[in-house]
């Protein structure tokens, strides 16, 4: 189908890109501009900041509890933005959805961002997140099931990763995770994927961006050779926890979440991968308003709470 009309016009308001410099404190401040005020976003049980004290560091967290409950599954979250961009504030109603739809308790993490911290600092920030929930479950009134792990774009790169380094540690707690259109291979010749040249141009994230987007993190010390920089080269699939792997029809990203969730079911994970027609990447931050976007997190609902788990 083609791309969404409520897209379309949207994007027929952007700006076309004019080769000018990055600048990420004048992006950043953009995005901080169009958060909601607090009273328009979904309400909650309980939104509470903490500081999750992990081996590199505090790290900040925000812990969004559904309903009143004795126990809950646990989400941990990671924000995507190219490495360099989003925070807890700019993905909160994507953790508010994520809590609401799928009854977990969600973690979201603010984890360090390039290029001020070098690679390998947000991963570490987000697994030692993980491990802290997993360690810190009676205060967080987990109910010792599940324990799954979601991210869109660069944290969905950074979902691959974590369950990664959980495998080769011996951390057998992770029972899920879950890839918004995953940021998952950062060598961006534009003949390794067909979605690559397909969906280049007019669907706002565009091929030609991916580099300059990326370079903070790049040139900050991530090696895209390095298969926790560039998941999808991970040799070893076997082991990891089930996936479910979303997608975007107009996505230059597309191909290699599909790759992805195609090789974890050859290494014998339990994977889906659901593409949704019409849409475009980050959909699931910024075009969730629309029903047919929204139900990205019914489906992360089915996933957690049906039988994919561990």
């Amino acid at each position: 189908m083609p791309i969404h009309p409520q897209i379309a016009e949207i994007l027929s308001t952007l700006p076309a890109p004019d080769g000018s410099p990055l600048d990420p404190a004048a992006m950043r401040a953009g995005e901080a501009a169009q958060v909601a005020p607090l009273e328009d976003r979904l309400p909650l049980h309980a939104v509470e900041d903490l500081t999750a004290a992990t081996p590199a560091g505090g790290v900040p967290v925000r812990i969004y509890t559904p309903a009143e409950a004795d126990a809950y599954g646990l989400l941990v979250y990671f924000h995507g933005g190219a490495f360099f961009l989003g925070s807890l504030d700019t993905h909160d109603h994507v953790a508010r959805a994520l809590a609401k739809e799928t009854g977990h308790k969600v973690i979201s993490v603010g984890y360090r961002l390039a290029p001020e911290a070098a690679f390998p600092a947000g991963l570490q920030d987000c697994y030692g997140v993980v491990r802290w929930a997993a360690e810190n479950g009676g205060s967080l009134n987990w109910d010792g099931k599940n324990l799954a792990i979601a991210g869109d774009s660069s944290g969905g790169n950074f979902v691959a990763g974590v369950a990664a380094m959980a495998h080769d540690d011996g951390f057998d707690g992770i029972t899920h995770q879950v890839l918004f259109y995953p940021s998952l291979d950062l060598d961006f010749d534009v003949d390794r994927y067909a979605s690559l040249r397909e969906n280049a141009q007019g669907y706002g994230l565009e091929t030609a961006g991916l580099l300059p987007f990326n370079s903070f993190y790049l040139e900050s010390g991530a090696d895209p050779a390095d298969p926790l920089v560039s998941p999808i080269k991970r040799g070893d699939l076997t082991g990891l926890p089930p996936a479910l792997v979303i997608t975007a029809e107009y996505d230059p990203l597309r191909d290699e979440g599909e790759l992805y969730g195609r090789r974890l079911a050859e290494a014998g994970v339990d994977a889906t991968v659901s593409r949704y027609p019409g849409a475009g990447h980050g959909f699931v931050q910024h075009f969730s308003w629309i029903p047919e976007y929204y139900r990205a997190f019914g489906e992360t609902a089915a996933f957690l709470n049906g039988s994919a788990g561990r």
